[in-house]
């Protein structure tokens, strides 16, 4: 997903003085083009070559859109906007997208591939091809080909093929002569000044990113696939003493170091096509293995340690195996290029690999399969890279925020259930840049300072790189595999703007391999369970099962850490912190207003002793997961804010207040049901009683293509202050946005459900609602329907027949007297029953869960909808039976029942409906009858002439709209039903300004109420 680019870089654009006007752009534009046209032959001419267009053409025109082409403001290399030539190696010859143009330093928005004149866009396959190929593997939305004469732009989210025709995935074609009458949609796309606004989103979201589209990372993932079950029957063909669980893990290593050093080669660190030296003759595989150990030389990665793996160096593979992987990573059969294939890529598809496990069959050959308990859940589900970089910045960010690499040094960060590594990949990065951005001035180094913690470039140094990899990363997996993985992606990280000279530098002169050993850091064991299991026998502790002590394994972590700062620093440190709080403060400030101080206030309590622990917990937690009976067992006997119905997720909720120091930081993104669901009420106390809440952001779409809905929790560990305010953050049209503060003291302690999305003013609204009002079951009486089917239900019992037959429901013809009419929810609309003489059932005590007939004998009775997330509800008459799917209203002796429909159907009872049910709006939402029993309902007072004429005016309304509803079904005319479609509305519309006068709510509390429901 593309979040706008304000959003997800709002910390790091500052106004470009250099920033030029459309009208001199335009200008610009103008002369480029009369030139062009001038001398047109000669341009066309083939000795005018690439260099020149650039220089004379292609450089001017986006000089002209605001672009600091030949770095003017004296960035250092890693935070030009524009970097020419970034190196691609592609069949043995050096290559490049000419141009990489970015924000931020280092976040890529487009390449753009030059050609002289002489060359045909429109038609010529290899340029399309060529910057479609660049595009895809660094999973940008588009890039384009031009000559100046010529602009092609192509969509670089679909799979290129070297066989496609120039137009394939070429979503807007201009020649030199349309730049001015077109120059409106190149300045609002391409102009600087537009993409800091926002409109290169816009441009990118209508012409890219379209369903059924080859990703980068799904096409890796069935080549890993593809590697994997050819790998993995060769060696189990080959060597008949390795078990299943040994065959995963050297096709895992075998890969994982083929990768590695794959990528190596494209970004200059090894040289290009060394692997293919290993199929030229002789066994494919030791030539492999040999160059496996020369690795192991150079990087000391713990990929290359033949120390802990004993099993590569014996295996035996067949040649064609290893020449068939080797040859598809190469070009033209490798659609990949490494160089600007990004490593948080890799890890989305690395995500999905370690959902899948080998199985051997009998003759030997591998099957490729879900891991139970990732086929139980539905699926590996990675987090999107936006949600990532979400939760660093408001976490390791704002941990960070105005310290010093050498304070910076003790923060410790984990992810205790890090998969395939993104998390930490994301807090790296993030770590990366800030120390780059400090030691650089922001890429502006101060002259005469000398720091070697920079190279010539502006990048970081590998010393640098590997001490604050180190110092701060801290991963847990109960999956060895994604252990492995995370790793690799780490290592991958680090390695990045490495070349031969500098490891061949730091080899000759210091000695030292270029990348860090991670044995320490990432770590194979169950985050949940403690050794502590082995001192009872609850249930068998197999190998799968993973024990894990987190203050033995990481013990630097857990000591009692002492901050003694220097004083001078400390002075340095708070007016950092204070300037930085006061940008925040001006930020919020008409939300917040007088609670800002206690949402900014400084984090961390220097000069004092902290408990041991992790300073900053992130991640995404397994949810969805089946716990074994045994299981439950021991997490019941260990984890005390646990109910019943327990999930992975709720027991890493608990868990994460061991793992960190007091006033650490939590950001994970979770299944929202622990603030929703009735059954919850432990956990959901715990948290609210032991954290101090900052930010929760809502996720209104399904992030994870599943049917969870998921929200992101960044909460502090310490116990809320009265006064404390924490955000509630919405995610709109790709756009992150705040929507309201709210006081953490005033949700009910108890563990009751919480509706976090309600701002103040609307509840304030809803508790005048209620105040004025009884609730419905106070004057009225709310049933469930009949549930014809369950097996083991009903007398007798009904058995799998029944379910299979069900012989007590039938559609079509009533059979005869003893069937009366099955009303189900999907008859019922507003105001009209849309049965038709065809549902029938057969009523008694055979059924699964009858009901007392004389319910449904009632001469009428309202039945409300139970699937959706609103309300709707119309009047039954006697003698209809109800399903399960609905809920059944008895009115009270006196009170009206079509006076009780109005209120029902009006949009103020939405607005109700939506404070009362948090699941609103959410995938499977049911309308309960626990939230139809409270609804409130103004109890009409005879000796108030305002509320007489008010029940008796909805009580019209309400008697024509269920006269036009069955009008309208009987109507078959299209004008006709128009017409009748208009009065409904109007009908209703009278009913809700009549509601909103008979509860007294204000013009401003109407707009309020109007605009929740929207």
């Amino acid at each position: 997903m593309w979040i706008n680019i304000k959003i997800v870089f709002e910390e790091n654009i500052l106004t470009n003085s250099n920033m030029v006007t459309k009208e001199a752009a335009y200008k610009k534009i103008s002369e480029l083009v009369e030139r062009f046209e001038e001398q047109y032959a000669s341009y066309k001419n083939s000795d005018y070559n690439e260099t020149l267009t650039r220089r004379d053409f292609i450089d001017p025109f986006f000089k002209a859109l605001g672009w600091d082409m030949d770095n003017e403001q004296g960035y250092a290399e890693a935070f030009r906007d524009v970097i020419h030539e970034e190196k691609v190696i592609s069949g043995g010859a050096s290559e490049a997208p000419d141009y990489s143009f970015r924000i931020g330093g280092n976040k890529r928005l487009f390449f753009v591939e030059a050609k002289r004149p002489s060359v045909i866009i429109k038609d010529d396959i290899h340029p399309a091809y060529q910057v479609r190929r660049y595009g895809w593997n660094a999973k940008l939305s588009i890039s384009i080909v031009t000559d100046f004469e010529e602009f092609a732009i192509y969509d670089c989210t679909k799979k290129p093929k070297h066989t496609d025709k120039a137009s394939v995935a070429r979503v807007k074609y201009l020649t030199f002569r349309d730049y001015l009458k077109e120059f409106d949609f190149l300045w609002n796309t391409f102009a600087k000044e537009s993409v800091l606004k926002g409109s290169f989103d816009k441009f990118v979201q209508g012409s890219a990113n379209k369903r059924g589209t080859a990703t980068v990372d799904k096409e890796f993932l069935l080549s890993l696939d593809s590697w994997r079950t050819y790998l993995a029957t060769s060696i189990s063909r080959e060597n008949k003493e390795l078990d299943e669980d040994e065959i995963n893990f050297v096709v895992q290593q075998t890969i994982d170091r083929i990768i590695f050093l794959r990528i190596a080669e494209d970004r200059n660190v090894e040289p290009y096509g060394n692997l293919k030296t290993a199929i030229q003759q002789g066994n494919f595989y030791q030539n492999l293995f040999n160059i496996f150990k020369e690795a192991d030389e150079k990087y000391n990665s713990g990929l290359f340690d033949f120390k802990k793996d004993l099993i590569s160096k014996n295996i035996k593979v067949d040649n064609k195996v290893i020449k068939t992987i080797i040859t598809e990573l190469y070009y033209p059969e490798s659609p990949y290029e490494f160089s600007v294939l990004a490593v948080e890529i890799l890890g989305s598809a690395y995500e999905q690999f370690l959902g899948k496990v080998i199985r051997i069959t009998p003759a030997h050959h591998a099957k490729i399969e879900e891991k139970p308990e990732v086929r139980k859940a539905g699926g590996v589900y990675y987090t999107p890279q936006y949600i990532v970089e979400y939760i660093v910045k408001n976490t390791v960010g704002k941990l960070i925020e105005g310290k010093t690499p050498k304070e910076i040094s003790k923060v410790k960060i984990v992810d205790p259930a890090c998969g395939s590594g993104s998390f930490l990949i994301g807090a790296y990065q993030y770590l990366l840049d800030y120390h780059k951005n400090y030691y650089s001035n922001n890429g502006k180094p101060s002259k005469g300072k000398k720091e070697d913690t920079l190279t010539p470039e502006g990048h970081l140094t590998t010393a640098a790189k590997k001490r604050i990899l180190l110092n701060n990363i801290y991963g847990v997996d109960i999956d060895v595999n994604a252990v492995e993985v995370t790793k690799l992606s780490l290592l991958l990280k680090c390695m990045e703007g490495e070349t031969k000279a500098s490891i061949a530098h730091q080899l000759s002169m210091f000695h030292e391999r270029v990348l860090p050993t991670l044995e320490n850091n990432i770590k194979s064991g169950n985050s949940l369970v403690s050794t502590d299991i082995y001192e009872n026998i609850l249930f068998e502790v197999d190998k799968k099962t993973k024990p894990f002590d987190w203050e033995k394994e990481f013990p630097e972590v857990f000591v009692e850490r002492t901050e003694e700062p220097d004083p001078k620093e400390e002075l340095k440190r708070i007016a950092r912190q204070a300037k930085a709080h006061a940008e925040k403060a001006l930020e919020y400030s008409t939300v917040l207003s007088e609670k800002l101080e206690t949402v900014f206030e400084p984090q961390v309590n220097y000069g004092k002793t902290n408990k041991g622990g992790f300073d900053v917990v992130i991640g995404n937690p397994p949810y969805g997961f089946q716990i074994s009976e045994d299981q439950q067992k021991y997490f019941e006997k260990r984890y005390k804010h646990q109910d019943y119905q327990k999930d992975f997720y709720l027991l890493f909720l608990e868990r994460y207040e061991y793992l960190l120091k007091e006033k650490g930081i939590l950001g994970v993104i979770i299944s929202n049901t622990w603030l929703q669901s009735i059954t919850l009420k432990k956990i959901r106390a715990y948290l609210l009683n032991n954290y101090e809440w900052d930010k929760i952001l809502l996720l209104p779409k399904k992030v994870f293509n599943a049917i969870v809905d998921t929200h992101v929790l960044v909460f502090q560990k310490e116990k809320p202050r009265k006064d404390h305010s924490f955000l509630i953050e919405i995610l709109r049209d790709n756009d992150i946005n705040l929507s309201h503060a709210l006081i953490q003291s005033e949700i009910a302690p108890n563990g009751d459900p919480i509706n976090i999305s309600i701002d103040k003013p609307t509840k304030d609204i809803y508790e005048k609602i209620c105040r004025n009002a009884k609730k419905l079951f106070e004057l009225a009486t709310v049933y469930n329907g009949v549930k014809p089917f369950e097996k083991g239900k009903g007398n007798p019992p009904q058995t799998q027949k029944t379910m299979d037959e069900k012989p007590f429901v039938v559609k079509g013809k009533k059979p005869d007297k003893n069937w009366s009419a099955l009303i189900r929810g999907s008859l019922i609309n507003r105001y009209i029953n849309l049965w038709n003489n065809d549902y029938w059932i057969l009523y008694g005590h055979w059924l699964a869960a009858p009901r007392n007939p004389k319910i449904f004998q009632a001469e009428e009775k309202i039945m409300i909808r139970q699937t959706g997330d609103s309300l709707i509800a119309t009047i039954i008459p006697g003698g209809f039976i109800g399903r399960d799917n609905l809920h059944i209203i008895i009115p009270s002796p006196g009170i009206n029942i079509k006076f009780l429909l109005g209120v029902i159907n009006s949009k103020l009872m939405d607005f109700v409906y939506t404070n009362i049910n948090p699941e609103k709006g959410e995938a499977l939402a049911q309308v309960k009858k626990k939230h139809v029993e409270i609804l409130p309902i103004k109890e009409i007072n005879t000796k108030v002439d305002k509320d007489v004429l008010l029940q008796s005016e909805i009580i019209k309304l309400v008697d024509q709209l269920l006269k036009l509803h069955e009008e309208k079904v009987n109507t078959k005319l299209q004008s006709e039903i128009e017409q009748i479609q208009r009065h409904i509305d109007f009908c209703e519309d009278q009913i809700n300004i009549k509601v909103y006068e008979l509860y007294n709510l204000t013009f401003d509390e109407i707009k309020i109420v109007k605009g929740n429901i929207s």
